[in-house]
């Protein structure tokens, strides 16, 4: 794909639709699953922009002549959709809140509020999926109030 983004016989904007619905869609399957590092983040953040480069290609300076490769803000003003990351939370957040909304019979609902049995591991505990989930509750400025009983309502 690397050859074909960075062609000049396809038009930037028939690469950007390439890129949103093939390349996207298959690095992204099963993101409303994952619990994410913030190291992780920056590598998905650091491939989405290698991408775009490869897609809008470097700029010309316009007082010395040169080239130069575009810089992450001018990525992100050519490229208008919402990054990767941010594809990921609302994703997540979609989900969660089907999650949430399911009845206790069904072993999606029962995984996400269950208690495992037996003992923890030594260390430092890993990065839970309800955890991502409260990060994003934070950074929208909600909160963490008991997000399974707002979820029932799907308006709000």
């Amino acid at each position: 794909m690397q050859n074909l983004l960075s062609s000049r016989l396809l038009s930037k904007n028939l690469n950007i639709k390439i890129y949103r619905n093939v390349i996207l869609l298959v690095v992204l399957y099963g993101c409303e699953t994952w619990s994410l590092t913030r190291r992780e983040e920056r590598k998905l953040r650091v491939f989405e922009n290698r991408v775009l480069r490869r897609i809008f290609g470097p700029r010309r300076e316009e007082v010395t002549g040169k080239w130069r490769r575009l810089h992450n803000e001018e990525l992100n003003d050519l490229y208008s959709s919402p990054n990767i990351v941010r594809v990921i939370k609302s994703r997540r957040m979609r989900w969660a809140g089907q999650v949430a909304r399911m009845g206790e019979e069904r072993w999606v609902y029962r995984v996400l509020v269950g208690k495992p049995e037996g003992r923890r591991p030594l260390g430092r505990p890993r990065r839970r999926w309800v955890d991502n989930i409260r990060m994003d509750l934070q950074e929208l400025g909600c909160g963490y109030v008991e997000w399974i009983g707002l979820s029932q309502d799907r308006d709000r």
